[in-house]
């Protein structure tokens, strides 16, 4: 049989549950595969070898009893650092929490565990998510599994470099502004950002509570379909007020027909500056692939997307100093030593225990909530708010998803970009769907002619109707199978071949625990 990590997570559950191979085994070939790769990588902050043998044992127990599995069973899954999870730290990837100990287990991370996903480790990220790279990461960058002098995006960069060279199927990330969509689409795996209150948020810890969201990476459509799964699995969340009951159909979706359903295209989208020729020329062969899969391509207008990122950029840092006001150094967390007074520790731990993008974010942030200055530009973000979801509301009466880039362009090298603003436009094109609280959805289309890099589109759909995201996804991957060459200079096969020009090599358990 194949490696293990040339299937994806629904095909290793199965192998698990047609006793090919054990829990315990795909464990410690996971286990194998980032003492090999994670040195070149960079995509963990903390391995948990205990807590991942503990999980694949139970799983292989159930089966030993003959208990039906779940269709995640015994697959191993990477955790976003903001996501606690208890016998573990949350650092955020900051100085601030770096000796923090999950007191409890966040409800996303639980439901995967209850899925009997296998937790590998803690993935890196960006400063408490604050950035598009993972190199504001207190700890170290993260580097793309294709070219290692890359990014991989941001924030959630970590989770999906580890999909990406192979060291788990899946990853959960959270998305507050394209956190998860533009890593993806850096790193050429598919990610998900659900639709606002889809997905529970407790345990999480926040940046912008209005538009923080928990979603999955994953080698697949399907596997992505079958986390979303699990993560709403249960219903809404008691100790989350914004988590909204979410029908747990999304694998259903697979494979759908599309027939006759309407895709929107954004003209000005499409011709936006900063926009590369080899992610446009993808997108623009995504869009014929649907309608060649029965699809009806229609033109629609969202005029108030100009003023996206600068919403964004008041509301984002707002509530950001807001929510990372409770890091004082009394409490918990970093604790400045030899002060003299309370309001000295206080000042200094948060001197020295936050990064620069960490209190850049929070000082534009009290300055956009001070007297005087709170009327002029907040409101305004709010209102302008109200004006890009009703864009999108008018539009999805005519058109059941939009299809738009994900990211301008492919993975930037490590400190190519240095100025705040321009690393900012890098989520040009995932912003606006935070500001309404719509889904979103990556989609890797290949590599680009030109840098030989991921490219990506984007899939969005009204609120609550993530599984639409499933439904169209799912016919962009098989069109990209199906017709490899015609998005770049390459393209994954069916088996998405995922880690052309990475330079890590397979190394996980085939058949009886061997390794491959």
């Amino acid at each position: 049989m194949a490696a293990i990590d040339t299937l994806s997570a629904a095909q290793i559950a199965a192998g698990i549950a047609a006793g090919e191979y054990s829990a315990v085994e795909v464990a410690q070939a996971a286990l194998a595969a980032v003492d090999a790769r994670d040195p070149q990588v960079q995509a963990f902050l903390q391995v948990t070898p205990e807590l991942a043998l503990a999980a694949a044992k139970r799983v292989d127990a159930a089966r030993a009893a003959g208990e039906p599995l779940s269709p995640l069973a015994g697959v191993p899954l990477a955790i976003k650092d903001n996501m606690n999870l208890a016998g573990t730290r949350t650092t955020c990837a900051s100085r601030m929490l770096e000796t923090y100990e999950s007191p409890y287990t966040a409800t996303c991370v639980q439901r995967m565990l209850d899925a009997g996903c296998v937790p590998v480790g803690k993935a890196n990220m960006d400063e408490f998510a604050f950035g598009s790279s993972t190199d504001t990461s207190a700890f170290h960058p993260t580097n793309n599994p294709w070219n290692t002098a890359c990014v991989p995006g941001g924030s959630s960069g970590g989770s999906a470099a580890s999909v990406a060279a192979g060291m788990t199927p899946i990853a959960l990330g959270s998305d507050t502004g394209g956190s998860i969509r533009q890593p993806a689409a850096f790193c050429g795996v598919v990610g998900m950002k659900p639709t606002y209150g889809a997905v529970s948020r407790y345990g999480v810890v926040a940046f912008g509570s209005s538009l923080d969201q928990v979603g999955p990476f994953g080698r697949t459509v399907e596997d992505v379909a079958l986390a979303m799964d699990a993560l709403v699995a249960g219903g809404s969340d008691p100790f989350d007020s914004t988590a909204q009951e979410v029908p747990a159909v999304f694998a259903e979706h697979v494979g759908a027909s599309i027939a006759g359903k309407r895709v929107g295209i954004i003209p000005a989208f499409m011709e936006a500056e900063g926009l590369t020729a080899e992610v446009r020329h993808a997108v623009e062969e995504a869009a014929r692939a649907l309608e060649a899969a029965g699809a009806e391509l229609v033109d629609v207008d969202l005029p108030h997307l100009d003023a996206a990122i600068a919403a964004y950029y008041v509301i984002g840092p707002a509530e950001a100093f807001s929510n990372l006001a409770r890091f004082d150094g009394v409490r918990y967390g970093y604790q400045e030593p030899g002060c003299a007074t309370l309001a000295a520790q206080s000042s200094l731990s948060r001197a020295h225990g936050f990064g620069a993008e960490a209190k850049r974010r929070q000082m534009l942030g009290a300055y956009l909530l001070s007297s005087g200055i709170y009327d002029k530009y907040y409101y305004a973000a709010q209102k302008a708010r109200t004006l890009i979801t009703e864009d999108y509301a008018r539009a999805y009466e005519q058109v059941d998803v939009i299809l738009m880039p994900a990211a301008p362009r492919t993975a930037f090298k490590h400190g190519e970009i240095s100025d705040p603003t321009q690393m900012y436009l890098s989520d040009m094109y995932t912003i606006s769907i935070n500001i309404a609280g719509n889904g979103g959805m990556t989609v890797p289309l290949g590599v680009g002619e030109e840098s030989g890099l991921p490219v990506a589109a984007q899939l969005v759909a009204p609120a609550f109707k993530d599984e639409r995201l499933i439904a169209f996804g799912s016919a962009l991957e098989r069109a990209v199978a199906a017709t490899p060459g015609a998005w770049g200079a390459g393209v994954a096969d069916a088996e998405r071949d995922g880690r052309l020009g990475a330079p890590c090599a397979p190394a996980f358990v085939g058949k009886g625990g061997e390794l491959a």
